[in-house]
């Protein structure tokens, strides 16, 4: 078999010496030894074992048994073979008995330990193969390969195989689990008031920590939350600890899997004794739910995602929403959940009870069949598994799979039309009834297109895909792609350890990677996002992302956790109901001194007013009809989505302008390849005949772009009116605001006259995802009217520049653009020299920096500590793009493109004179209404 174990003593043990060592300075970080995925030590520790005499060996059996990673890493592989070695009596461990090392196969989830229990299930040794056939049947992480044996035992008629296979149609994996307990009793603990984001979870600045899931639970929320935490645990041995966002939305922001790991860390159960620091089974709730890409990670570790709705709109002798001065809805409480509190989930009734059995909420929505199933099985990967496992199994034995798992909900309303992304998940379905339309609120199991992963969080995905057992791309992704933008900034030593790792991890996985694992081709540091807009090549594309802001302007796109790309890498799919949607249309004109970014703020503004202070984009899919701008601009609405708590963003485009996005689209792709990034599975090329596909049916007719139907329903509807958008907006992070709980949201939308000309900034910032070509091109042009005007430009505060891309510059480069920025710049990137240490001062100057995220991620470049910042970019959560000082609150306002460069060079927020002044001329977007909605 391919994992065989090193037998050779080695004379120095130096891969166990340097661990010993590791370990030492562990300690004094108060940390336990690191999980173990090496095969090279683990074979030192193995022979350490078999020497009885050995000074190591009773800490080289703790770690074998306890210490070491499961899946596909190179110890498992040594570590399963060790224990087959132990069953067939050819090694004799004392403390490891061969029904021992059978226990331990059983918590190794998959890769090796599979093929170590088929070879012994499918041997002559009857007894053995009984014993390998139990635990084989207890396993769910099986792929092709294993399948396939079952399948040519079976059909050769030996008995075993039959008995698996038979064992997996009835899905005994599952129906033998413990069942969920009617009533599950927790302690409540407020993690804060207001919308709480997976940033104070798990910090953008510790990224590089995440694969080491000891070390970065040090950063979850506080050390005295951490201390809380454990305070209650001790207290209440019985219950778990519940956290909350009070008065907020638990999980916003980013699509961390790390913040859920941290949470379980402190707050869950330990999924496996022999495997360390990996927990499963938190409570998370909030006053307003959790935001959708976080519980998708709930689910993934079987935990559970509660709507509180502690705090509700009070309401005067006539029903009518009381507002306070700001004409915000007053809030009372419903009930208390402050800390310490002790309630009940019943998960029979789907309630939630308080003191005295008081019904407090009903939670069904957090309580369904499939996440039940997901709760049960310790986690989603074990169900989406599970379900496939049974049925393939089935087929090979020609008989119906038994109806174990919770049918999936399937709705469908005669006569009714599809929206767009009803439209999209219809075609994609798989497994669903032949010629049913389904419409939203239907589980469904859907095809994935197109495939990204983000290099803070690949690590992770890695690790996912080691733990389930997976070790090639599935056939049936169209393209995939790991970025290495989110660690651009600095070249530092933790990067350098990491990112080549990950980058040929995930290109021997078969993913195109922005590094060459072979130095062959530049390194390409180009924001994972805009890379994913110009690989999405058809506007019916379903994309899965390893980041909130994976938000495409053709196809939908759905920001994930890490495992949820694991697993869309794995299996070619996703699993989710199909979201409602929001229909949102334009009608006005802009004025020609609006950004288009101004429409976008107005937008959530608008939204706002119209519906109460409710936002009717949470969790639900944003169709914007705005087709006549092009995927780079249009994109600058889908990303912003992610702000919105909205669960996806779907653009409807025009025909011509769809198909000059797709030329465009290919372009980017072709020079990708041109600089030696295909791979041997030439997945750039495919994209480029895709794209060739796709803009063939638009021209012929037979198959236009993209629109919903005109009798779809839509959850709510909602119609922008441009002719309000009279000034620039501004999103405001309000950090004094007296109630703690509207800081630090995307909620406050201010126009410029508000800040009266007067409020300071200490810097600004030009990038991330939500800039494009253009904005680049208007600071150039900005600068040369300002010159123009005033003889010269000064900088009052330093002003940060990033590209979103490579391509980017490139383009400027040729159409003179680039000139202008160097020549206003006292800092230019060097790719042949990229900073080593992360700047903690800046100068009142221009900085070009390299493309990527830069300031916006927060994990490598920050403000300085207190700045007020105006940034292009998505964040203003409380420490991310700066943290706060003993001076002052860190702010971070968010703005378009003009108002960000002219703040910089006045060093505080510009009057409407000074504005209008700066943008004469300068044409900031041709966004217009499309004629087809004008008309309609």
């Amino acid at each position: 078999m391919k994992y065989e174990v090193e037998t050779a003593r080695t004379q120095t043990m130096k891969f166990y010496t340097d661990y010993i060592k590791e370990i030492e300075e562990r300690k004094s970080e108060g940390l336990h030894p690191k999980p173990i995925d090496s095969g090279e030590l683990l074979a030192e520790i193995i022979e350490q074992i078999k020497d009885l005499n050995n000074e190591h060996r009773s800490d080289s059996l703790k770690f074998l048994i306890y210490n070491v990673l499961p899946g596909t890493t190179s110890a498992a592989g040594v570590k399963a073979a060790f224990l087959k070695e132990i069953i067939l009596g050819e090694s004799v461990v004392e403390e490891i008995t061969p029904e021992f090392a059978f226990e331990l196969l059983s918590h190794m989830k998959g890769g090796p330990s599979i093929e170590v229990l088929l070879d012994l299930a499918l041997a002559d040794d009857e007894a053995t193969a009984k014993q390998a056939a139990e635990v084989l049947k207890t396993q769910v992480f099986l792929y092709d390969a294993d399948t396939d044996r079952l399948e040519a035992a079976f059909k050769a008629g030996n008995p075993i195989a039959k008995e698996i296979l038979e064992s997996y149609a009835s899905a005994e994996f599952y129906t033998k689990l413990p069942a969920v307990p009617e009533e599950i009793k927790v302690v409540t603990y407020i993690a804060g008031e207001g919308d709480i984001s997976t940033d104070l979870l798990s910090p953008g600045g510790e990224a590089h920590s995440r694969s080491d899931r000891e070390l970065h639970g040090k950063c979850f929320i506080s050390e005295q939350a951490q201390e809380e935490i454990s305070e209650l645990q001790a207290a209440h041995p019985d219950k778990r600890v519940m956290l909350i966002a009070e008065k907020g939305t638990m999980g916003v922001g980013s699509s961390r899997m790390s913040g859920i790991n941290n949470v379980a860390l402190w707050a869950g159960m330990q999924a496996s004794p022999y495997v360390p620091f990996v927990n499963i089974s938190p409570v998370v709730a909030g006053t307003n739910g959790i935001s959708p890409i976080f519980l998708t990670t709930v689910g993934v570790t079987g935990g559970i995602g509660i709507d509180l709705k502690n705090w509700v709109k009070k309401v005067d002798a006539d029903g009518k929403v009381v507002v306070d001065e700001n004409g915000e809805p007053v809030l009372e409480q419903a009930y208390s959940v402050d800390t310490g509190t002790i309630l009940t989930i019943n998960t029979t009734d789907k309630k939630l009870y308080g003191e005295g059995n008081k019904e407090l909420v009903d939670i069904s929505s957090a309580l369904t069949p499939q996440k039940v199933e997901f709760i049960r099985a310790g986690g989603s990967y074990a169900v989406v598994f599970g379900k496939k496992l049974q049925s393939l199994a089935a087929s090979i034995l020609g008989v119906e799979a038994a109806p174990v798992y919770a049918p999936s909900k399937e709705i469908s309303h005669e006569g009714q039309g599809l929206t767009a992304v009803e439209k999209i998940f219809n075609r994609n379905v798989v497994g669903a009834p032949e010629g049913m339309v389904l419409h939203a609120g239907s589980d469904v199991r859907v095809k994935v297109n197109i495939v990204g992963s983000q290099d803070t969080t690949g690590l992770m995905t890695s690790q996912e895909l080691e733990a389930m057992a997976a070790t090639v791309i599935s056939p049936t992704v169209d393209g995939a792609y790991q970025s290495g933008c989110h660690t651009a900034s600095v070249w530092d030593k933790k990067a350098q350890a990491n990112i080549p790792r990950l980058m040929s991890f995930m290109h021997n996985f078969g993913l195109i990677t922005a590094r060459d694992p072979k130095g062959e081709y530049h390194a390409m540091t180009d924001v994972i996002h805009k890379v994913l807009n110009d690989l999405t090549v058809d506007d019916w594309a379903i994309i899965i992302g390893g980041d909130s802001h994976t938000r495409m302007s053709k196809g939908v796109a759905f920001g994930a956790d890490s495992g949820t790309v694991a697993l869309a890498l794995a299996t070619g799919e996703a699993t989710m109901p199909i979201p409602e949607s929001v229909k949102v249309t334009f009608k006005g004109t802009m004025q020609d001194h609006m950004d288009f970014r101004d429409v976008v703020h107005a937008t959530q503004a608008q939204m706002l007013q119209q519906f109460g202070g409710e936002n009717v984009f949470q969790g639900r899919i944003i169709e914007v009809h705005i087709g006549t701008l092009l995927a780079d601009q249009a994109f600058t609405f889908t990303d912003w989505t992610a702000e919105m708590k909205a669960k996806a963003s779907i653009c409807i485009s025009q025909d011509e302008t769809l198909i000059e996005s797709l030329e465009i689209a290919k372009s980017r792709i072709q020079i990708m390849i041109d600089k030696g990034m295909d791979n041997d599975a030439k997945v750039l090329q495919g994209l480029i005949g895709r794209a060739d596909k796709r803009i063939a049916e638009i021209k012929s007719g037979e198959k236009p772009a993209l629109t919903p139907d005109t009798n779809a329903k839509y959850s709510a509807e909602f119609v922008v009116d441009l002719d309000k958008i009279v000034q620039p907006m501004i999103a405001d992070p309000d950090v004094n605001n007296e109630d703690v709980s509207k800081r630090y949201t995307h909620d406050t939308i201010r126009q410029l006259d508000f800040y009266g000309g007067e409020k300071t900034v200490d810097l600004g910032f030009v990038g991330s995802c939500m800039v494009h070509k253009g904005d680049l091109k208007i600071v150039a042009q900005m600068l040369k009217n300002l010159e123009a005007q005033q003889g010269e430009v000064k900088f009052n505060a330093p002003l940060v520049v990033a590209a979103p891309t490579y391509n980017i510059i490139d383009e400027l480069k040729a159409e003179g653009d680039w000139d202008i920025l160097q020549k206003y710049s006292g800092f230019e990137f060097d790719d042949n020299a990229p900073k080593s240490t992360a700047r903690t001062e800046y100068e009142n100057m221009m900085y070009l920096e390299r493309p990527g995220c830069n300031l916006c991620m927060g994990n490598q470049e920050k403000a300085e500590k207190g700045d007020t910042v105006m940034a292009t970019s998505t964040r203003l959560f409380q420490g991310r793009v700066v943290a706060d000082s003993d001076r002052k609150k860190g702010e971070s306002l968010l703005a378009s493109t003009p108002v960000v460069v002219l703040s910089a060079i006045l060093g505080r927020i510009p009057n409407m004179e000074e504005y209008q002044a700066a943008v004469t001329g300068i044409k900031l977007t041709t966004f217009a209404p499309p004629i087809a909605e004008l008309s309609a």
